[in-house]
């Protein structure tokens, strides 16, 4: 799956820029004009890494890296024009990884986005009740004991995992773990989603997949 970068900025040139940039490098770009779209943009879509703009039209881009935080260990990288040392360790505090000072090159901004999703990699671990999963290592436990999953089963269960609780359509799953290849009525999605539950099953792991009759599947948060 591609890493995805939220792009929190109300300035529509240096959006462009941006965007264009890391797409070249191979990630996808969502964007968002203000604060307010983008908490929302990261609830709903679970960014890898966030770029924002402390000048937002509507929030402090400081405030907004303080709520994504209480929700989220995600990087962020901050964008401000502002170069006074005590406001960038206010910014710090506030919960960004990293910021750059405009103007920057775009380059520059790609490599520092690197760095901290490999940083971000090497150490993740998401723990939900028993379950473990490693996403850099692509090992999963459940109860201590090794859950042997095919490669797309350990991407679909990590991508269920990243939010536990929200529910994903067929259609959801099928576009973010198989980049919308499969067929129109394809079952493949149902078929992994049989396979993961009888591994789980055979570790006790009853229930942790859950069917939303008519919408799609969800992790249980515990």
């Amino acid at each position: 799956m591609e890493q995805r970068i939220l792009l929190i900025e109300d300035n529509l040139d240096i959006t462009r820029v941006v965007q264009y940039e890391l797409e070249q490098a191979g990630y996808r770009v969502m964007t968002a004009p203000d604060g307010i779209s983008g908490l929302t943009s990261a609830r709903e879509n679970i960014p890898d890494l966030v770029i924002l703009d402390l000048g937002l039209p509507d929030f402090d881009g400081a405030e907004i890296a303080r709520r994504l935080r209480k929700t989220s260990p995600v990087p962020i990288i901050i964008l401000t024009a502002m170069d006074a040392l005590d406001r960038k360790v206010n910014l710090l505090e506030a919960g960004a990884d990293d910021y750059m000072t405009k103007p920057f090159h775009p380059e520059e901004l790609v490599a520092r986005v690197k760095v901290q999703l490999r940083h971000q990699q090497h150490g993740e671990v998401i723990m939900i009740g028993a379950l473990e999963i490693h996403p850099q290592k692509r090992l999963c436990h459940y109860n201590g004991h090794e859950v042997r999953l095919s490669p797309k089963e350990f991407d679909l269960l990590t991508f269920l995992a990243r939010q536990p609780g929200r529910v994903y359509s067929r259609g959801e799953i099928e576009r973010e773990v198989w980049n919308g290849e499969l067929p129109s009525n394809s079952n493949v999605v149902d078929v992994h989603m049989a396979n993961m539950r009888a591994k789980l099953r055979d570790l006790d792991g009853y229930g942790i997949i859950r069917t939303v009759r008519g919408i799609g599947y969800a992790l249980k948060t515990s």
